[in-house]
């Protein structure tokens, strides 16, 4: 199950409504630094430009592809760990907006984690160390430290074992 806060609203659908549920000028301000952070080819820039003016955080030698997209309302609420893949055109979601509610959820992303291209991740879901996400998967509950996961519905393909313990390793 996913962590998400419902918050109720009436009359039109939520994302009809939804200048009363985040401000303009702060989805403006998102926008614009998105998109600029998208087309840069540089990371140690784009992760200062995400960090600084949306204040999520990102860890130490972390990598976002060309053209990834962090949720543009409420950016804040992504957390990716240190030296973490996002593959190309990866959509990074803390938000939905539904008919008679909208949820925001936070995301957290751990250490070492791959995720592939085109992959979308919904609100409210962790991704633990070292997981792996196969390109196109659309991420819609938690994956384990060390699994790799893939399709839509997601699946678990395999869990890595712990082999650091065994003798064979030693």
């Amino acid at each position: 199950m996913r962590r998400t806060t419902k918050y109720p609203v009436s009359g039109a659908n939520s994302l009809w409504q939804v200048y009363k549920t985040v401000s303009f000028w702060k989805v403006f301000k998102n926008v614009v630094i998105i998109q600029i952070g998208r087309y840069t080819p540089f990371m140690r820039l784009k992760n200062w430009l995400y960090r600084t003016f949306l204040h999520m955080e990102i860890g130490e030698k972390t990598a976002l592809a060309f053209m990834v997209m962090p949720d543009i309302m409420f950016p804040e609420k992504i957390k990716i760990g240190r030296n973490s893949i996002i593959g190309y055109n990866t959509t990074i979601l803390a938000h939905e907006y539904l008919i008679d509610e909208y949820r925001l959820g936070d995301v957290i992303i751990g250490d070492e984690v791959m995720i592939g291209a085109n992959s979308t991740i919904l609100p409210g879901v962790v991704i633990g160390d070292r997981a792996i996400v196969a390109a196109g998967t659309v991420v819609h509950k938690d994956v384990p430290p060390g699994a790799f996961v893939a399709g839509n519905p997601m699946r678990m393909v395999y869990m890595r074992e712990e082999t650091e313990d065994t003798p064979q390793n030693k």
